[in-house]
């Protein structure tokens, strides 16, 4: 069999014409080359003064970078032929009078190293599949690199912005400049966490040359309230809104723009699309890593509409849950910078990002910054809640489907005990919510021993009256929260 009689070196270098085809590049061998058949062109073994390279990638013509392959064994010591490749890229083309090519690539077909020697200060990165040869030429029509354009950042404008925000910015466009590929955010919930990340956004669509970012959520309702901040949000230096400047679109389907700047997606809708599959959008209400999330880890494949390159930034909202197991593959894909933004990181979060943590802002010094709202935790327990329960023979027992909510009456053959486990997961007990709600009313009115409870129409739900009426959601609304002696937070245990 002729696959059988294939060195390594041919074998890798079999996936990677495979890889090339599929991303754009047309191969040709070095005795049948025509520059111009396509806008990308791959030609194997093409002769340099440095020796013969293994591929050589034109675009539009014109020769922009090389690719030095290795047998998949090699894979572990890529970064060792880096040098080798740098020479092939410095050295003179074979009948052409070529300068330095700028896009130099190591693989082995299932592990890939790319460099862009026009970045201040190169090196290799790992990425999941080569660039388009349609990338390339537009890179080549900017006078710098993404890497090269982020010193351009001017100084942050501090109106209408928390010191904490501040601090966060200015520390990540510092990881920026220096061209660290992961950064985490640690800022309490309430600090405006999204807002500082739409501020990082803004200046890096008005003065870099990221041209895509993508705001990555894992449920549907982050999505929604992500895109009304990104619609609300005016920035310090213009009287526009965001969304007059730049184009805000939010994934829905498998459809996705091309001319927009911001994009707003769920992390299981963008595997979804990576896998050519479609997905409802009452997939996206629940939490991936609970719901949604399959037995098997099928792996993401190369997708000609989104491309590795189509996203510059890609922004991880409640990073510390969304970026493991089957979901980290999403952010392996692109080749972007990663920023994720967390309230509450733990140890694996902080190893995803390379442990640069570029700022941490604690909910306890949001508190004393005043910030946020300190609270009292409110432990309710019941019996039931601690020992569960049991179903008696003879009884009638309502189930309910948990798609359709239809119901259904069951008579009770025997007694059945439950769990507290199985308490409000496989069973809800109403009797229980009760007390727990009037247990959760004695403690209010503790708090509030002017409220009054509205009983004058029986039939409309009863509500709780402040001694005050609530201000709108302006500025005197938070200082109205600030004034309450404190927030509270019940937890039912």
């Amino acid at each position: 069999m002729a696959m059988s009689n294939q060195t390594p070196e041919q074998i890798a270098r079999d996936r990677i014409d495979k890889q090339l085809n599929v991303c754009g590049w047309l191969i040709q061998d070095k005795n049948r080359i025509n520059l111009h058949a396509g806008i990308g062109v791959a030609v194997r073994e093409y002769l340099t003064d440095a020796g013969v390279a293994d591929y050589v990638l034109f675009v539009g013509g014109k020769p922009v970078g090389v690719i030095e392959a290795k047998r998949e064994e090699g894979g572990h010591r890529l970064t060792v032929h880096e040098a080798q490749s740098e020479e092939y890229a410095s050295a003179k083309l074979k009948y052409l009078h070529n300068e330095t090519l700028p896009f130099v690539y190591e693989s082995t077909g299932e592990v890939t190293r790319f460099t862009d020697f026009r970045d201040p200060k190169p090196r290799s990165r790992p990425v999941f599949s080569f660039h388009r040869p349609e990338t390339f030429r537009e890179w080549l029509k900017r006078s710098k690199s993404l890497r090269g354009s982020l010193p351009d950042l001017p100084a942050l404008p501090v109106e209408r912005l928390r010191d904490c925000q501040i601090k966060a910015i200015n520390n990540l466009e510092t990881s920026f400049k220096e061209n660290r590929p992961k950064a985490l955010i640690q800022m309490a919930t309430g600090s405006g966490k999204t807002y500082t990340a739409i501020t990082g956004i803004y200046r890096l669509l008005k003065y870099t040359h990221a041209r895509r970012i993508l705001f990555l959520v894992d449920t549907k309702n982050l999505g929604e309230q992500a895109e009304q901040e990104f619609m609300a949000y005016q920035p310090n230096d213009d009287n526009r809104k965001f969304s007059k400047l730049y184009g805000v679109h939010r994934l829905k389907s498998s459809n996705i723009p091309s001319d927009s700047q911001v994009y707003i997606s769920t992390i299981q809708r963008l595997y979804s699309i990576l896998k050519g599959t479609e997905l409802g959008e009452s997939a996206e209400e629940e939490n991936p890593n609970e719901r949604w999330q399959p037995k098997e880890v099928p792996p993401v494949e190369y997708n000609k509409k989104l491309p590795i390159e189509f996203f510059d930034v890609v922004v991880i909202d409640e990073c510390h849950r969304s970026i493991y197991n089957l979901w980290k593959q999403v952010l392996e894909y692109f080749d972007v910078f990663q920023v994720g933004l967390t309230a509450t990181p733990d140890q694996r979060t902080v190893a995803y990002f390379d442990q640069n943590l570029v700022s941490e802002y604690s909910h306890e010094i949001a508190v004393a910054d005043g910030v946020n709202v300190g609270y009292d935790v409110f432990l309710i327990d019941t019996r039931i809640t601690q020992q569960g329960a049991t179903f008696w023979k003879g009884v009638y027992v309502e189930h309910r489907e948990r798609l359709s909510r239809k119901k259904r009456l069951e008579l009770q053959d025997e007694d059945e005990a439950y769990t507290a486990q199985q308490l409000d997961r496989d069973v809800v007990n109403p009797n229980q919510i009760r007390m727990i709600i009037r247990t959760l009313r004695n403690i209010c009115r503790k708090y509030f021993p002017t409220a009054t409870m509205d009983r004058t129409n029986l039939k409309r739900p009863r509500r709780l009256s402040l001694p005050r009426p609530i201000p709108t959601l302006t500025t005197s609304f938070r200082s109205f929260v600030r004034s309450l002696p404190k927030k509270i937070i019940f937890v039912k245990k």
